[in-house]
């Protein structure tokens, strides 16, 4: 059995599971955003009812909402608390960052383990070695926080292989952006995908981090990295958590196996309406952009901030473009303070915000107007994701975002003079 086939059989107490068995396993996490959490418990309560069966293995995250920006948002905030400390789940407030790097930080993920949540980015701590998929806040009312269960199809593995050197100034976030436009959106519709490969191997944590984060994307119901060496060293930095339950795979029968050369790869810029609508960056540079981020769930890293102040050194953002900066968590902030990355990038120009999720969604800023364009290192990019339908918004990795902020236009980094 491969990762996922033996995390499955281990938290349904069988011996072995094959791909399309339905089987009932034990969750080791359950996490939610202020906004799921709201629902879920509200369902919860009214139509289920009694104890949440294993209160510690239940995280809350306040990161859309991180400052209310109205009196309803403020009590359903308030709500939020009122219900963990009755419940006694865990509680992460306001300011801790966004709900899949602060769980994290956390140390609430552990490899080995099952991770479900409503966000549909949940797959990402398939990064750690879990197993987490995205389930409905119904699913979690009605069957995780009563019995500490779920159900799940155990799905057939396809093996990504990544081989090849970069050329220069490709990042990871290039690379992930690539392969949804050569694996195509929905391409792997409930499949376990398993990234892999020489150049994955090298990648840091983070780096590797981008890739399960592609899943939803692909239409996949999980992805991983195989736990290794870097896994174990990232992991022994985090607070104690959950006891890690991982027990590497012995291979299985992958159904596929696709390989990609990453040396073919330039730095690339997702278009609107959709992740997958790529072009090279020089084949669209000259657009221009009112607003820039770095933030949310694939950015805001310290990796990010660095490439930007590597850009931005001595230069100074475009008068006409606000370049937003999120860090991921207070994990990541406090090591920008450490580094000097803080005062760099606030005298080169940028706004620094408060950890969360930004302006995912406009819930408390970086909503646009019809006509603006942003170009971030979001998740998303769908008409109406940031306010006005009729804005457009453009992913790319961070040394794009940034060069981008300083001419006012989508810019090649590579280039910048």
């Amino acid at each position: 059995m491969n990762m996922v086939e033996k995390i499955l059989a281990r938290a349904s107490g069988r011996r072995s599971v094959e791909p399309g068995d339905v089987v009932i396993a034990e969750v080791d996490l359950l996490i939610m955003h202020d906004l799921s959490g709201y629902l879920t418990s509200r369902v919860f309560d009214q139509q289920v009812g009694g104890q949440v069966r294993y209160p510690e293995r239940v995280a809350m995250v306040f990161d859309h909402h991180f400052s209310p920006p109205t009196e309803d948002a403020a009590a359903m905030l308030e709500a939020n608390r009122e219900w963990a400390r009755r419940t006694g789940t865990h509680l992460l407030d306001c300011g801790n960052g966004n709900i899949h790097h602060a769980v994290v930080q956390r140390g609430l993920v552990r490899p080995g383990g099952i991770v479900v949540g409503s966000d549909s980015h949940t797959p990402v701590h398939g990064a750690l070695g879990a197993l987490a998929v995205a389930l409905g806040n119904d699913s979690h009312a009605g069957t995780v926080l009563p019995y500490g269960k779920a159900w799940f199809r155990v799905p057939e593995t396809v093996r990504v292989e990544l081989v090849g050197t970069p050329q220069p100034g490709t990042t990871a976030r290039d690379v992930a952006l690539w392969l949804v436009g050569r694996i195509g959106e929905g391409g792997l519709i409930y499949a376990a995908v398993e990234f892999t490969g020489p150049y994955v191997k090298e990648l840091g944590f983070w780096d590797r981090w981008l890739f399960p984060l592609l899943c939803v994307d692909l239409g996949a119901k999980c992805s991983f990295v195989e736990p290794d060496e870097v896994t174990e060293e990232f992991v022994a930095g985090l607070p104690p958590g959950a006891p890690d339950r991982y027990e590497r795979g012995d291979g299985g029968d992958e159904s596929t196996v696709l390989r990609f050369d990453v040396g073919e790869v330039v730095p690339q810029v997702a278009c609107p309406p959709t992740v997958g609508n790529l072009a090279d960056v020089p084949d669209v540079a000259g657009r221009p952009v009112q607003w820039a981020e770095l933030g949310g769930h694939a950015g805001g890293r310290l990796e990010d901030f660095r490439a930007a102040a590597a850009v931005l050194r001595g230069r100074r953002v475009h008068p006409d473009v606000r370049f937003n900066l999120v860090p991921s968590s207070r994990v990541v902030f406090t090591q920008a303070l450490q580094e000097g990355l803080v005062l760099a990038l606030h005298e080169a120009g940028a706004t620094w915000f408060p950890p969360s999720t930004g302006s995912n969604q406009a819930y408390n800023m970086g909503a646009m107007a019809a006509g603006e364009a942003m170009i971030s290192t979001h998740a998303r990019n769908f008409p109406g994701r940031n306010g006005s339908p009729d804005a457009s918004m453009y992913l790319a990795a961070a040394p794009t975002v940034a060069a981008s902020a300083v001419t006012g236009t989508i810019t090649d980094a590579r280039g910048l003079r």
